[in-house]
């Protein structure tokens, strides 16, 4: 275990914290809530940033900015989504010495103002789809605040979109779902279900949410990205018509979809071990970190060679850093990026040199290889997609091992007490039963997945039949 971090198995959640700081990952700021995100975790979310960024533009979307300050009565148009914000919303009375005529709210999300330009852009179906997605902060008054999970001011993209049909808007919702859950796999090695919200766990406003649904190391569930179909709520709300292909005025429909700095957090808590972090190779700042092993006469024959390798790395776009600190041992250095979670470490000296080798060790296993020199970079290269894809499984199993069907609410309490994870059982469909279990044992359903048996079972709680299998967990 490393210097100055808890244990999971002793408490997951200060292992957690001293993670983010220990691997220089962000700190507290100074107002109560935020955080400054450090350069080392920064960098994460740069590269989730290109990957996603991409992924959008290669289904048709297009970055745009919207401000950050909105006029509190924007808020007030769309009585469902101010109700599911009021206790969150940061409000500016005062700016430049006086008190504001009207009070402007600091975006919690960009639905009203976006829908507010919307209106000035749409007059026809030749204007649809309009497809837009930002990058920006916003802020949430939380009261209880974690590191990247759940802070006053975060980082996220939501992409906001107009159609003229239903049928165009829920397509939407679906495919950027999709993008969502490749991203997560793909990208994050982190597995994730795919299903609709309850009417309760909804996003305020919309007609459906669905979501992404992950497992954290400690069997808790993290929502880690949301798809809203709109439905006509808030085209209603800023009165945004359109004229059909028939001369006739309709209101378009629409979507918004998002994820968040959040998704960091869930990198931790998904791979992380006692070492640390673990990092998969496709969104790790630094995919190889070299450690040069030298005395001062032999400094120039071994970096001159890693100089070399370095060069080679780069060609093969392996994102590759060199700790050539020598105020540090080679030992603190292990440590070191052991914690920071680098996928691959290489060793290299004048005796690995002279046998013409580099010692290769790999993070998440602790795999160690003896790599000649003329083959290192290709090593490399195939590990970066091994450990992807190790990483990927390793998260599945545990899911897999962690993931319970109960038939009965005695053996319900039991599992969510004693065992966590996720337990998939029949629900009736009643808010009512669905508030009941969450009060009495603080389990909620994180979705109702795409993937259903087929057959009808028993509500786990009223004993009446059902054709609803939903996942239920405690989560972030």
């Amino acid at each position: 275990m490393s210097k100055g971090v808890t244990k999971q198995s002793e408490d997951f959640a200060k292992w957690y914290t001293d993670v983010v700081k220990q691997a220089k990952l962000a700190d507290y700021g100074p107002v109560k809530g935020t955080m400054v995100i450090r350069p080392y975790g920064y960098a994460i979310w740069e590269n989730f940033q290109s990957s996603l960024d991409q992924m959008f533009k290669d289904t048709g979307h297009v970055n745009a900015y919207f401000p950050m300050f909105i006029p509190e009565h924007f808020l007030q148009k769309e009585a469902e989504h101010v109700e599911g914000f009021a206790p969150e919303v940061a409000v500016v009375t005062h700016a430049g010495g006086k008190e504001l005529e009207e009070a402007l709210v600091i975006r919690p999300t960009s639905e009203t103002i976006i829908w507010h330009m919307y209106k000035k852009w749409i007059s026809s179906y030749r204007d649809l789809p309009l497809l837009i997605n930002q990058w920006a902060n916003v802020v949430r008054w939380e009261m209880r605040t974690r590191l990247f999970l759940r802070t006053t001011e975060f980082l996220w993209q939501e992409g906001h979109t107009a159609h003229a049909t239903a049928e165009e808007a829920q397509a939407e919702t679906m495919t950027m779902l999709e993008v969502y859950r490749r991203f997560a796999e793909e990208y994050m090695a982190m597995p994730v279900i795919t299903g609709q919200k309850t009417e309760s766990e909804k996003f305020a406003g919309a007609v459906s949410t669905y979501s992404i649904e992950a497992m954290m190391r400690d069997t808790k569930a993290l929502q880690a990205g949301t798809s809203h179909n709109l439905g006509q709520n808030f085209a209603k709300a800023f009165e945004v018509t359109f004229q059909n292909k028939d001369n006739k005025e309709e209101l378009v429909y629409a979507t918004s979809w998002g994820v968040s700095t959040r998704l960091v957090g869930g990198l931790i808590m998904s791979h992380g071990d006692d070492k640390g972090l673990i990092l998969p190779p496709k969104v790790a700042p630094y995919q190889v970190v070299i450690i040069p092993i030298f005395r001062n006469d032999s400094k120039g024959l071994v970096m001159d060679k890693v100089d070399a390798l370095v060069t080679d790395m780069r060609k093969a776009e392996i994102r590759v850093h060199i700790d050539d600190d020598e105020k540090a041992s080679p030992g603190f250095k292990f440590n070191e990026w052991e914690m920071r979670g680098v996928p691959m470490r290489v060793e290299i000296g004048p005796k690995d040199i002279e046998k013409g080798q580099a010692v290769v060790v790999i993070r998440h296993s602790g795999a160690k290889h003896f790599v000649q020199l003329s083959e290192l970079v290709n090593f490399l290269s195939d590990q970066v997609v091994i450990v992807q894809e190790e990483l990927f499984q390793r998260a599945l199993d545990f899911r897999e091992e962690n993931t319970h069907t109960v038939e009965t609410w005695d053996e319900f309490k039991e599992v969510i007490d004693t065992k966590g994870g996720f337990i998939k059982a029949y629900w009736n469909g009643s808010a009512e039963v669905e508030e009941k279990i969450k009060t009495e044992t603080k389990a909620t359903i994180r979705c109702i997945p795409f993937d259903q048996p087929g057959e009808t079972g028993k509500c786990i709680y009223s004993g009446e039949e059902s054709s609803q299998l939903v996942i239920f967990a405690k989560a972030y």
